[in-house]
C-alpha cells in the first residue's frame, strides 16, 4: 500500500468508526516509514474533519461521533509513541471541566475527545467544579484555553462567573475562554465575554485551533 492509499484509507477508517481499522493502519503507516505526524494530519485528521462535518449538517448521530472520536484517539496513540520526542509538541494546552452544580459531562467528555484527537493536550478537571479550581489548574499547567461546559441553566452563570474571577486577579488576558453546553448560545457567550462558543465537540475543537492560530 503506498502512502497516498494509506492516507486515503486512514481518513475513511475515521468516518466508519473503524477503531480495529484505523489502529492497523497506524502500525502499518509506522512499518514503512511514513511520517507519523503526516498520517494524522493528512489522513486520519482529514477523517475526523469530516465526521464533524457531518454531525453538524444532522448526517451523523451522536454515538457514531463517539466512536469515530474513539477510532482518531487510538489510531494518533500509536502514531505519537512512534514520534520523536521533538515533534510530539501539542497544538495547545486546555483545561476543561463542567461548572460547579452541574453533573452532566458526557458532552464535555466529547469535547475533551476531539480536542485530544486535534492534537491538544488537555487536562479534564471532571464535573461540578469550583471557579477557583479552573483557575489554579490553569496557571499550574501554563494553559492556553479554559473550556466551562454547562448542561443547566443554574450553571451557566459559572461560565460568567470564570471570566469575572479572571479579571479580578489579572489574569483574563492570560487565558483564552471558550463555553459550551445546552443552554449556552453566542449570544451568552458575547454577553459574558468569552472569547469562543462551542456549539458541539466538532466545533469547540474548531474554534480552539482558531483561538491559537490568532495569537
Amino acid at each position: 500500500m503506498d502512502k497516498e492509499e494509506l492516507l486515503r484509507e486512514a481518513e475513511k477508517s475515521i468516518v466508519d468508526a473503524d477503531k480495529a481499522k484505523a489502529e492497523e493502519l497506524s502500525r502499518r503507516a509506522i512499518a514503512e516509514s511514513v511520517d507519523p505526524l503526516e498520517m494524522i494530519n493528512k489522513g486520519f485528521r482529514v477523517g475526523i474533519t469530516k465526521v464533524g462535518d457531518l454531525f453538524g449538517r444532522g448526517e451523523l448521530f451522536l454515538p457514531e461521533l463517539i466512536l469515530s472520536a474513539e477510532a482518531m484517539k487510538g489510531a494518533t496513540d500509536i502514531l505519537t509513541s512512534a514520534m520523536p520526542k521533538e515533534a510530539k509538541k501539542k497544538i495547545g494546552k486546555v483545561v476543561i471541566g463542567t461548572a460547579q452544580g452541574d453533573i452532566h459531562d458526557i458532552g464535555k467528555s466529547m469535547v475533551v475527545s476531539f480536542l485530544q484527537a486535534n492534537g491538544f493536550e488537555v487536562h479534564d478537571i471532571g464535573r461540578d467544579v469550583e471557579i477557583q479550581k479552573f483557575i489554579h489548574k490553569a496557571q499550574e499547567v501554563d494553559a492556553d484555553i479554559i473550556g466551562v461546559s454547562a448542561l443547566l441553566t443554574t450553571t451557566m452563570t459559572g461560565q460568567k462567573t470564570l471570566i469575572q474571577e479572571l479579571k479580578k486577579a489579572g489574569l483574563r488576558d492570560r487565558f483564552k475562554v471558550m463555553v459550551g453546553g445546552a443552554p449556552a448560545t453566542q449570544r451568552w457567550a458575547d454577553r459574558i465575554g468569552a472569547d469562543a462558543y462551542g456549539i458541539d465537540a466538532a466545533d469547540a475543537a474548531k474554534k480552539a485551533m482558531k483561538l491559537l492560530s490568532e495569537e
